[in-house]
């Protein structure tokens, strides 16, 4: 599968984004799809992740919950990242990732090494 990340921009502190990820090929449902970031002289590091067949199973790292959203629209084979009231810490470059090592009570993992295709990358900067 080929995963296609878009929506990056410069933001203000306070403003929001919506980042977008388009995913090519077969089987998208099957997927547990994911957002990771990588600032500057950081690591990739897991921002959200949503399970391959429950849409309310989502998880988000500590920095990021309660201001990003994931959410996917399975017909539009995309995923979606919302991101409100940003932080000049938010000022990275966006992937999204998608796992299909899926199956009926696989686990919905957290760590690079378990996402199986990246996008490109889309680059958010927020100002202060």
């Amino acid at each position: 599968v080929q995963l296609q990340a878009s929506g990056g921009g410069v933001v203000q502190a306070g403003g929001n984004l919506s980042l977008s990820c388009v995913a090519s090929g077969r089987n998208f449902a099957t997927y547990n799809m994911a957002w990771f970031r990588q600032g500057l002289s950081s690591e990739r590091e897991f921002v959200a992740a949503m399970y391959w067949s429950d849409d309310d199973t989502v998880v988000y790292s500590d920095s990021v919950e309660g201001r990003l959203t994931i959410s996917r629209d399975v017909a539009k084979h995309s995923v979606y990242l919302q991101m409100n009231s940003l932080k000049p810490e938010d000022t990275a470059v966006y992937f999204c990732a998608a796992d299909g090592n899926t199956y009926e009570g696989s686990e919905l993992k957290f760590t690079r090494e378990a996402y199986d295709y990246w996008g490109q990358g889309t680059q958010v900067t927020v100002s202060s």
